[in-house]
């Protein structure tokens, strides 16, 4: 079987998914940084609940044969960096994430919408009957 972009990545956002990460944001930012490709932003409720997301999502990733360069923050829960080379996972307290506001520092990068993020947006949004969603969708969608 054939990974394409949009499977790689949401390999990622399903990750934080599972432990319920509170709204999981994808942004493109191979034309604003060297560092990485993508940043998945998210945040949890709680400090131990931001750990807990982190602490799942390097379980999930290690199943899948990917292991991160580094992890930084999960024992604080504060703000948990996790570099896996090409995507960079971002996983915050809740307050923590409005007062450093990455979404803000990166308004120039663009969205990226996954199988599972449009899953989450639909679910979320009365008014978006889902009527253009691709389950099976190859391709990553960016949001202007």
């Amino acid at each position: 079987m054939t990974v394409t972009p949009t499977d790689e990545l949401d390999i990622y956002v399903k990750s934080v998914l599972g432990m319920k990460a509170g709204n999981p944001v994808l942004l493109d930012v191979r034309h604003m940084t060297s560092v990485a490709d993508a940043f998945l932003i998210c945040h949890g409720m709680s400090s131990r609940q931001a750990s807990a997301i982190a602490e799942h999502v390097q379980r999930v990733l290690k199943k899948q044969g990917i292991k991160p360069l580094s992890v930084d923050g999960i024992k604080e829960g504060q703000w948990i960096l996790m570099d896996y080379g090409h995507v960079v996972i971002h996983v915050f307290y809740e307050s923590t994430r409005r007062f450093y506001n990455l979404e803000g520092l990166w308004s120039g990068a663009r969205s990226i919408q996954t199988p599972s993020l449009r899953r989450v947006a639909e679910s979320t949004d009365p008014e978006d009957g889902g009527a253009d969603f691709d389950d099976e969708a190859d391709e990553i969608i960016f949001i202007e």
